[in-house]
């Protein structure tokens, strides 16, 4: 086939895909509710589906070592389980009882708040009225996306609390999926057709190598992070330190920004109470992120995606432009899975082009 042709098939191609995307796009409204409910039935399935693949390399380690895999599976199932229940029902009561008093200080801590404002109005105002009007309209744009960032993470957590029965349901089917790993491979082989295999085989190989790792050693990272947060909040007893220390560990999961969204709650109650207690949150906040930056990420995490902190910073702004806290989360193990997934398109191309030649 000429080459002008093959380029001109694959314009056409490219085009249809286009067109189709625009038409699945403009269809939402009617396929939309389904995919809400089958994201609802299917939640805990992929949920457990995740718990297994953090798992089952400590499994298969253990295993290895000469221990029985269904002995193995019971002793990782019952440590991790058993830990995080144990979490659960020694914090879930207290971060309930910290978030009704959260609410209940709402107003004081508004006034405190507001106090703060005033003062930092009035040394301004003996500025250049352009200048006053832009430090004021800072101030309202980044209350009203606190206020939005701080309902999100109250609503998620309430939305965690009244999934009983999903969250019930996600251990029990972790352990099937961890007991049964073999045959679940064995079955996803045989259902994929003959020509995919070796590739789809190469490319799970390669998204695990580059990508498991980082999301391993960033949950442990996150953590620990998170629990030696709350301790420090609690020994100098700042207010609210277990749900503070909630918001740091899950905001930590993202690359440079997640500090700083981590850190602006625990400022904005620590600004409420006193310049001392900024100081000491600030501190706090600086001592965990040198830890946890020049220590513990190089430890544990280590450079298994070897990308770019530039190319990271781009995908880490367009996943907070498309998708919030959530697009950010997401935003580096995606990326990671489209980089290992551009890397065999392009040996499979220039495979296939050598073959032709």
């Amino acid at each position: 086939m000429d080459i002008r042709l093959k380029w001109f098939y694959r314009l056409g191609f490219l085009l249809l895909l286009f067109i189709i995307l625009f038409i699945f796009i403009k269809l939402q409204p009617i396929w939309l509710p389904f995919v809400k409910m089958l994201m609802v039935v299917f939640l805990p399935f992929i949920i457990a589906a995740f718990i297994t693949y953090l798992l089952h390399p400590i499994v298969e380690r253990i295993h290895e070592g000469g221990l029985h895999r269904g002995l193995a599976v019971g002793i990782i199932y019952v440590l991790f389980f058993g830990g995080i229940g144990l979490a659960v029902y020694k914090g879930l009561p207290e971060m309930i009882k910290q978030l009704k008093d959260l609410s209940e200080s709402v107003p004081e801590l508004a006034n405190q708040y507001m106090g703060f404002i005033e003062m930092i109005q009035k040394k301004t105002e003996t500025w250049p009225d352009g200048i006053q009007e832009r430090v004021n309209e800072s101030i309202v744009a980044v209350e009203q996306k606190l206020a939005l960032l701080l309902e999100k993470i109250i609503g998620i957590i309430f939305e965690i609390i009244g999934s009983i029965f999903t969250i019930a349901i996600i251990p029990f089917i972790s352990f099937y999926m961890l007991k049964d790993y073999t045959t679940i491979k064995k079955v996803v082989w045989y259902l994929t057709p003959r020509k995919w295999r070796q590739g789809g085989a190469h490319f799970l190989r390669d998204v695990d190598k580059s990508l498991g790792r980082y999301i391993r050693g960033q949950i442990f990272v996150c953590v620990l992070i998170g629990s030696l947060s709350a301790t420090l909040f609690w020994i100098f007893n700042m207010k609210y330190p277990l749900l503070l220390g909630l918001i740091i560990g899950i905001t930590n999961v993202i690359p440079y920004f997640g500090p700083v969204i981590g850190a602006i709650p625990a400022v904005i109650i620590a600004s409420a109470l006193s310049v001392k207690m900024i100081i000491i949150t600030v501190c706090i906040v600086f001592v965990m992120q040198f830890l946890e930056g020049n220590i513990l990420s190089p430890l544990i995490v280590g450079k298994s995606l070897r990308m770019h902190p530039l190319v990271i910073m781009v995908a880490l702004l367009l996943g907070g432009e498309m998708g919030g806290i959530l697009g950010l989360i997401l935003s580096v193990p995606i990326l990671a899975i489209l980089k290992v997934g551009l890397v065999h398109i392009r040996k499979s191309f220039f495979d296939k082009h050598a073959t032709e030649i």
